[in-house]
């Protein structure tokens, strides 16, 4: 703790952008603290999910390529007879890549008899059930346009919130106490800028597009596939499309994949792209080999983080879109904390993490938890940037572990009110060591399986240790 004073909130409106799961586990979490007097939910979509809230049209925007966090947000589609909807980046077939025991709310398993590793349709419905209690606090099909932060005249900060009701043009400004952003960042796609790839997308405009418009293989059928990355969607969607494709699909990484998971795709692993070649239709590796006569690629290359709605916020949040800045633990705004940013990690078990996070800033913002001094969160976060590197929000392995249990015990220790947080007991985080080969297990067995036992993994306490390689880390705050 820095030595000035600990500051002093005054929150009682709270605004959240964003009825996804970590905008669900935020409001709930600020409700147990029974202190604030209105809390809202922005949702520009009819439903709940977020990303979950599947649509089976995708967006018709397509930028190649993209490198901007200040891209234009996709505008919504408007189907007949229903309000605008904003195509989210899930496919028809998929599955969770995490067991549903430790994906899901602490408050709230999924069904027992549900697949070990849950169908989006399960998912969004569990999400939908899990809002029931606060569906009355959700302003549905409203987008907030805009966030503009002044000081009232006790120098405290004021959020004035701008939300558009879709269906009516109708622009509200109403003021709050604090910002919960829970806006996701599965929306701003990332394309990198490869040499001549502007002029090979103007010429070959159907070949380029990327995994957020991705919904099934079959047009992709007996056509010469490239799939570029090999994090989670890459390696899901090159499977599904090399079951259709010419043989053998290509998957472009700079990163080898595990080779039971590319035996399983059935694809040939090849490096980088480094240049299109326009008039062949082809591309250039990094090892120098061409391939010519390219029918389709798909970029399975992520997301930019991306405000549009707070652009005003000085000095700016993002400049590339990599990282999230002047942010302590990935989550508070240091010079405004009342502003905060849950689910920013990226490889983490998002439910249960965002839970812990909530924990944190509903305690806070109750005066139950004091911050430390502004000088020692920019300290942390200059650090941090030192050890972290270009990838600020990508987690090491076990991180959410210990993140969990660590805020968990240390709210346990601090006897504040307010609901709790979750704990990973062994054997959950025994399954966080082992879900990417579960996962895998699970494709190969054709998708039917409901416990990790079926699939040939058994919890052994004994051997507990060898897989919990945890480390300690500092006191949260």
């Amino acid at each position: 703790m820095g030595s000035q004073k600990p500051r002093r909130f005054n929150v009682k409106k709270i605004a959240i952008i964003g009825a996804g799961p970590s905008g669900l586990a935020a409001a709930k979490y600020l409700i147990a603290q029974k202190v604030f007097e209105d809390i809202v939910i922005f949702e520009r979509q009819d439903e709940v999910g977020g990303a979950w809230h599947y649509s089976k049209e995708p967006t018709h925007t397509l930028h190649v390529p993209q490198v901007s966090a200040y891209c234009p947000p996709d505008p919504p589609l408007h189907p007949e007879g229903k309000p605008p909807l904003f195509p989210s980046p899930m496919y028809e077939v998929l599955h969770t890549n995490i067991p549903r025991h430790l994906m899901q709310f602490s408050d709230k398993p999924f069904p027992e008899d549900s697949l070990i590793f849950p169908s989006r349709e399960l998912v969004q419905e569990y999400l939908v059930d899990y809002a029931k209690d606060i569906r009355h606090l959700i302003r549905f099909s409203t987008l907030v346009q805009d966030v503009r932060l002044r000081q009232d005249s006790d120098g405290r900060d004021q959020w004035d919130v701008d939300a558009l009701t879709l269906e009516t043009g109708e622009v509200t400004t109403t003021t709050y106490d604090a910002v919960v952003v829970a806006s996701g960042h599965y929306y701003t796609t990332f394309i990198p800028d490869v040499k001549n790839i502007a002029e090979f997308h103007k010429a070959h405009p159907n070949v380029i597009t990327h995994s957020k418009l991705y919904r099934t293989p079959e047009p992709f059928a007996n056509k010469k596939v490239i799939v570029v990355g090999n994090s989670a969607s890459g390696i899901d969607i090159a499977a599904q499309i090399s079951r259709v494709s010419q043989q053998p699909l290509l998957l472009s990484v700079h990163s080898a994949t595990p080779p039971a998971h590319l035996e399983w795709i059935g694809a040939e692993e090849v490096p980088a792209i480094t240049e299109f070649l326009v008039e062949e239709r082809g591309v250039r590796f990094e090892d120098g080999r061409i391939e010519k006569d390219i029918d389709a690629i798909v970029y399975a290359t992520g997301y930019l983080f991306t405000f549009p709605f707070l652009k005003s916020l000085q000095p700016p949040l993002v400049n590339d879109g990599r990282r999230v800045y002047g942010l302590y633990r990935d989550l508070i705004h240091i010079d405004h904390p009342t502003l905060v940013f849950p689910g920013l990690p990226i490889k983490v078990v998002p439910f249960p993490f965002t839970e812990s996070q909530a924990a944190i800033f509903s305690r806070t913002w109750a005066n139950l938890l004091p911050l430390p001094s502004v000088e020692d969160m920019k300290k942390w976060e200059d650090e941090e940037a030192e050890k972290r590197g270009h990838a600020f929000h990508v987690w090491p392995k076990l991180g959410d572990a210990n993140f969990i249990n660590e805020v968990h015990d240390w709210i346990k220790r601090s006897g504040t009110k307010g609901k709790e947080p979750p704990f990973w007991n062994d054997e959950l985080v025994w399954q966080r060591g082992i879900f990417f080969e579960a996962k895998l297990q699970f494709e190969i067995d054709g998708e039917k399986a409901k416990s990790l036992e079926e699939l040939g993994f058994k919890y052994e306490p004994e051997e507990k240790e060898s897989e919990k390689k945890t480390t300690p880390t500092e006191t949260l705050l």
